[in-house]
C-alpha cells in the first residue's frame, strides 16, 4: 500500500497562519492535520504503508525544513517518502499527475485539509472507494450519486437540484491506481490549452464510464480545517473527543506556577505557566511561556511568548511575542504585538 497526498495548495483561506507554513502542517489538538489524516488512513489500512508520495509546491515555499518534516513523518509508519513538487496550481488531477511515476498497485489519495473520523473499515479488494459524509446542505459540497447497489455511478458539484446528502471529503483508495492514472492522462490530453485545470473527479468519472465498480466509504466525523475559526472548532471537537485518551491531553512535561489548567486542554512539552488559567479547549505547542494570562478556546502554537493576555476564539502562529489586552487575535508565524 502506498499514500499520495497532495499538499501543495497555498491555504490562503488561512491566512496569516499558513503564510510560511503549509496547512497541512498547522496544528490542531497538538498535532497537525497532515499527521492525524495519515495516523487514521494508516489504521484504516491496518498493514503496512510502503511509500508515501508527498506533492508539495515550490521550494520557495516548501523548503528544505518542510521537506525533513515530512520525511520524519513518513518514517514514523516506517515508510518511505518520496517528493514530488507541482510547481502551478492546475488543478487536484493535475496534483496527482505529478506524481504519475508513483502511481502502481493499491494506493490512497488523501488532500489533507480536514481532519475525519472512518466509520469502519473496508474492502481493499474494491476497484476504488470513495469516503463520503452526510451533510445537511449537499448544495455546497461535491456529492456522490449512488445506484440501486450502493455503487457510485457519478460525481456533481454544488448540485442545484437533489443528488444525495454524502459529500466527498476528499479521501479515496485505488486498487490499481495507474487505472486512474490512465484516465487522468486522458483528461489532461482533452485540455484546450496548457493552463487549463483539471480535477481527479475527471479520472474517477472515467473509470465510471469505462464500467469500473465505485464503492462509496462513510466517515463518523468531518472537520473542516479550512480557515481559523473553523479550525479553532475543530481544535476543541478534537480535544473533547479524546477527553479519555491522556495521550492528547495535558502533557506532564511542563512547568506550572500558581496558575489553573481547566480540560481538555493540550499542553506540549517544555511549556511554562505562571499566574494564568488556560482552557477550556485550549492547545499550547511546546516551548511556549504564559505569564499573567487567560486563555480559552484557542489554539497557541509552538515557541511563542505571551503575557498580559486575556483572550478568547484565537489563533497564534509559531514564534510569536503576544502581550496585550485584545478579546479575539489571529496572528501568523514570527509575529509581534508588545
Amino acid at each position: 500500500m502506498k499514500i499520495i497526498i497532495p499538499m501543495a495548495g497555498r491555504g490562503s483561506r488561512l491566512r496569516p497562519q499558513t503564510l510560511i507554513t503549509p496547512k497541512p502542517l498547522i496544528t490542531v489538538a497538538g498535532k497537525t492535520i497532515l499527521e492525524q489524516l495519515i495516523n487514521d488512513v494508516v489504521e484504516l489500512v491496518n498493514g503496512p504503508v510502503n511509500e508515501m508520495v508527498f506533492i508539495i509546491g515550490p521550494s520557495l515555499i516548501f523548503d528544505k525544513k518542510i521537506v525533513s518534516q515530512l520525511k520524519r513523518i513518513a518514517h514514523k509508519y516506517n515508510s518511505k517518502a518520496i517528493i514530488c513538487r507541482q510547481l502551478k496550481a492546475l488543478g487536484t488531477g493535475h496534483a496527482v499527475m505529478c506524481a504519475k511515476k508513483h502511481l502502481k498497485g493499491k494506493a490512497f489519495v488523501i488532500y489533507p485539509d480536514t481532519l475525519v473520523k472512518f466509520h469502519k473499515s473496508f474492502n481493499e479488494d474494491s476497484e476504488a472507494v470513495i469516503w463520503t459524509k452526510k451533510v445537511k446542505n449537499p448544495d455546497i459540497y461535491g456529492v456522490v450519486k449512488l445506484n440501486s447497489n450502493k455503487e457510485i455511478v457519478d460525481l456533481v458539484e454544488h448540485p442545484k437540484k437533489f443528488v444525495s446528502n454524502l459529500a466527498v471529503i476528499g479521501v479515496y483508495y485505488f486498487r490499481k491506481i495507474e487505472q486512474l492514472k490512465d484516465k487522468l492522462h486522458e483528461a489532461s490530453k482533452s485540455k484546450k490549452d496548457n493552463s487549463k485545470e483539471f480535477y481527479i473527479n475527471q479520472g474517477i468519472l472515467g473509470l465510471i464510464k469505462s464500467g469500473k465498480k465505485i464503492d462509496a466509504g462513510y466517515v463518523s466525523q468531518w472537520l473542516d480545517c479550512g480557515n481559523v475559526p473553523k479550525a479553532i472548532n475543530a481544535n476543541k471537537i478534537m480535544l473533547n473527543s479524546k477527553m479519555n485518551d491522556t495521550d492528547h491531553l495535558a502533557s506532564k512535561k511542563y512547568q506550572i506556577e500558581n496558575s489553573k489548567i481547566i480540560q481538555p486542554c493540550q499542553i506540549g512539552n517544555d511549556v511554562i505557566i505562571v499566574n494564568s488559567t488556560i482552557g477550556p479547549d485550549v492547545s499550547v505547542g511546546s516551548k511556549t511561556k504564559i505569564v499573567d494570562s487567560k486563555i480559552s478556546n484557542s489554539i497557541v502554537r509552538y515557541n511563542c511568548v505571551i503575557k498580559n493576555a486575556d483572550i478568547n476564539n484565537s489563533m497564534i502562529g509559531d514564534n510569536c511575542v503576544y502581550d496585550g489586552l485584545g478579546k479575539q487575535i489571529n496572528i501568523g508565524d514570527f509575529s509581534q504585538i508588545t
